[in-house]
């Protein structure tokens, strides 16, 4: 770090510390010493004024398009831009009016260059502000809101001096109330239980949130879980179609505009996302947040989302996955506007490379994929190559001439994290799904990603961050191709601990029996989400309360079952049900009474539904809610405790206990009572009578620890890793006769248990149950 250029940047008014932290940005340094070199040139005492000086770094680091610094280093040089607030202007005009020639006069107007505000024009627009606070002035004194006058003086007076009118305000509040007293130095004493304006204003304010959609709030007035947009709002903000050129980064050519205008010709000005995954394997939680991105935003913009297979490997994609693909999509409650496929453009792909090696913007390598992975691989020596030498060998290798991993048609740019000459082409003798044998050479994703944007006019090519190291390539080539650029936004991607994503690693999951298919319900892929019953609103409660963050985030999956929670618990209607069952005779009903119960089956609101169970001499109850002798914190059924029974109005006390030759309980004989003819017992419990006999199964998290990937953490590798009692079956669960009949996915909660859901091996004869999530704790359960 040279001393020269300390001081250099010393002299404009920056602190040394500040001046060092500046050097280490290469950019903000080259872009400061080109400033300071063109304003030395008008005056050299200008190098070294305090007023430039700032102007100067704020040029250096917020403006973004670099072609403008040198016009407005010469309005900064002349005085004729004086003021941070002009120079915002300056940026703002510039940034709506990005092409070449500008309008200077209009420029000059909007910066206000040239406006000369006096000191008398200061004084009166100060007094009139003054004069309107006056009585707020005058009871509060020195603790009334100064900055409230100042912000109005200022409106008044855009282009007046800060510094200017911080003075005059100052000077007239001295001059209307005086000194400083002893007691407008004192701090306010905030009176117990009072509320201060700004309290009053803070409640108003959270009463209103309460009437407004949020991911604490997520129905909707009718009852339904609100959309992801809904419950998002203001939180996704991106620019209007047609606007790609205000957004930061985005590159501006002299075509530009005129491919602007053809793209809202094309789109009618509305918003065109995409969802564009690889059909080799399934879609996960990650997904999911992509999903809702991409549809959604397009979806409550009223403009289109395709969903566009990136089938570019054809060596790993399978018909399985494209069919998963579109009904994970589905299922989450968006409807493609077009299913396409990158290969549908394969003919003008190939065409576009022709023209980039024409336009001396690639070139065919040799080097082996091997030497030119990583981040510092040496430069090709087929960089220079003569461009018909490329088109010829480009040929070649499309007509199967050259032999797989022998050639690769690589592009003359840089991505962002330093990664040089990306490859475009690559050769693999692979017979492809829909376009069978025709091709042997198929491009990537960093060739083929931008151009299917274009050719399709995306507005909004939302992607996870990191694909932000290739969003410069992204641009770089729509425009040296001379072809519409899209707007490329990033966001955080969606990770869950306890878990693995990876297609290759859930493969082997498979593949050693460790899980049974891509649908195991102890998978975090969308189908085993499904499979297991968590709702499609509540993946999209989830996705809104990670919400839009550029931050990677690894989130304990018991966020994401809360959001289930939250969902079943308006969703799915009760039953009764017992995992492990314990026999109970009522000893004062005859052998052959016949009653019925009526049983809501949302408690909270009976007006949506009940049904009506059988209760009889003999009922099951849960083993694990009777004991011989009960404690004072024990709330069920005992030899010395009575229990009420769920939605019954009864109360049971036992008489006797029938236990086998080991001692095991296995009947409970008890009389039963009317609710109103006895005291109310500590607790309630479920219960059924003649129970369907189902299978349940119950799932825990797949691994034990929450970074199955990290080697730290498990050194052995992520199977070593497998939790061997994730998955446990009772084959003998009883549950109430309200569930006959159920299908796949219908859910329940079993009262007083969790949520259950009606798995896909269900049969005629036996219904298959997967516990979904476990109930919130309950402390007073026991």
């Amino acid at each position: 770090m040279a001393e020269a250029d300390i001081t250099l940047l010393v002299n404009t008014g920056l602190s040394e510390q500040k001046a060092k932290e500046t050097l280490k940005n290469e950019a903000v340094t080259q872009s400061m010493k080109s400033a300071i070199e063109q304003v030395g040139k008008i005056s050299p005492d200008l190098k070294s004024d305090k007023d430039v000086g700032k102007l100067i770094y704020h040029v250096a680091t917020k403006l973004k398009a670099k072609k403008f610094q040198n016009p407005i280093m010469e309005y900064i040089g002349l005085k004729k831009i004086t003021s941070e607030i002009q120079l915002n202007a300056a940026f703002d005009y510039l940034k709506h009016n990005p092409l070449e020639p500008v309008d200077w006069s209009t420029f000059e107007k909007e910066c206000g260059v040239g406006v000369v505000i006096t000191p008398d024009q200061v004084e009166d627009a100060v007094e009139q502000v003054i004069s309107k606070h006056k009585a707020g002035l005058e009871s509060q004194r020195y603790k009334y809101n100064i900055g409230l006058i100042m912000g109005e003086a200022r409106n008044k007076l855009k282009w007046a001096d800060g510094k200017a009118i911080k003075n005059e305000v100052d000077m007239q509040v001295l001059d209307l109330l005086g000194p400083k007293t002893a007691a407008d130095l004192e701090k306010p004493v905030k009176q117990k239980g009072s509320k201060t304006p700004k309290d009053a204003e803070n409640t108003k304010k959270k009463e209103q949130l309460k009437e407004t959609p949020s991911v604490e709030n997520f129905l909707g007035r009718d009852g339904e879980v609100m959309s992801f947009m809904e419950l998002m709002g203001e939180a996704v903000k991106f620019h209007k179609p047609g606007e790609n050129y205000k957004t930061s980064g985005y590159v501006i050519t002299e075509k530009t505009m005129d491919l602007m205008k053809e793209h809202l010709k094309t789109t009618g000005g509305k918003v065109y996302s995409r969802f564009p995954p690889e059909p080799n394997g399934i879609l996960h939680i990650g997904h999911a947040k992509a999903i809702n991105f991409n549809f959604g935003y397009a979806k409550a913009y009223g403009g289109n989302c395709y969903l566009r297979y990136d089938d570019t490997n054809p060596e790993k994609e399978e018909e399985k996955f494209f069919t998963a693909i579109k009904e994970m999509v589905e299922w989450l409650g968006y409807k493609p506007w077009k299913v396409t496929h990158a290969s549908d453009n394969f003919d003008k792909l190939y065409g576009y490379a022709v023209e980039l090696i024409k336009r001396g913007h690639a070139y065919i390598c040799h080097m082996r994929s091997e030497d030119i992975k990583g981040f510092n691989p040496p430069d090709s020596p087929w960089r220079d190559r003569p461009i018909e030498e490329s088109l010829q060998l480009f040929e070649d290798m499309k007509n199967g001439k050259i032999q797989e991993g022998e050639a690769t048609l690589r592009m003359k740019t840089t991505l962002e994290e330093g990664k040089k000459d990306p490859v475009a082409y690559r050769i693999k003798f692979a017979p492809h799904h829909r376009t069978g044998d025709k091709w042997c050479i198929y491009p990537t994703y960093d060739f083929t990603h931008c151009l299917c944007d274009s050719i399709e006019n995306i507005s909004h090519s939302l992607c996870t961050k990191e694909f932000q190291s290739r969003r410069s390539s992204y641009y770089w080539l729509c425009n040296v191709l001379d072809l519409y650029c899209p707007v490329q936004w990033e966001y955080g991607r969606l990770n869950l601990s306890y878990t693995v994503v990876s297609k290759r690693k859930i493969a082997k999951l498979i593949h050693e029996g460790y899980v049974r298919d891509w649908d195991d319900p102890r998978l975090f892929t969308l189908t085993a989400l499904r499979r297991r019953g968590f709702p499609p609103e509540a993946i999209n409660l989830f996705c809104a309360k990670v919400g839009v963050t550029m931050a990677q985030v690894v989130i304990d999956p018991s966020m994401l079952e809360a959001c289930v929670r939250d969902v079943l618990n308006v969703k799915a209607p009760r039953c009764m049900a017992v995992l492990d069952p314990l026999k109970v005779t009522i000893t004062n009903f005859p052998a052959d009474h016949k009653g019925e119960i009526t049983v809501p089956n949302f408690p909270a609101d009976e007006s949506r539904g009940s049904h009506v169970l059988p209760f009889q001499k003999t009922i099951y109850i849960e083993r694990s809610d009777f004991r011989e002798k009960s404690d004072k914190n024990y709330k069920r059924f005992a030899s010395d405790q009575t229990v009420g029974l769920r939605h019954a109005g009864y109360i049971l006390t036992v008489e006797s206990v029938v236990k086998d030759n080991s001692g095991n309980i296995t009947e409970v004989k008890a009389k039963c009572t009317k609710s109103s003819d006895t005291d109310k017992p500590k607790g309630f419990i479920q219960w059924v009578c003649n129970p369907l006999v189902c299978e349940v199964r119950l799932y825990d998290r797949l691994f034990h620890h929450k970074n199955p990937e990290d080697s730290n953490e498990v050194p052995g590798g992520f199977v070593s890793d497998v939790n061997r009692d994730s998955l446990s079956v009772i084959s003998n669960a009883y549950v109430d006769t309200s569930v006959k009949g159920s299908k796949f996915l219908d859910k329940y909660q079993f009262e007083r248990i969790g949520f259950f859901t009606v798995d896909k091996d269900t049969t005629s004869d036996r219904i298959v149950f997967n516990r979904t999530v476990t109930l919130k704790e309950d402390r007073d359960k026991n």
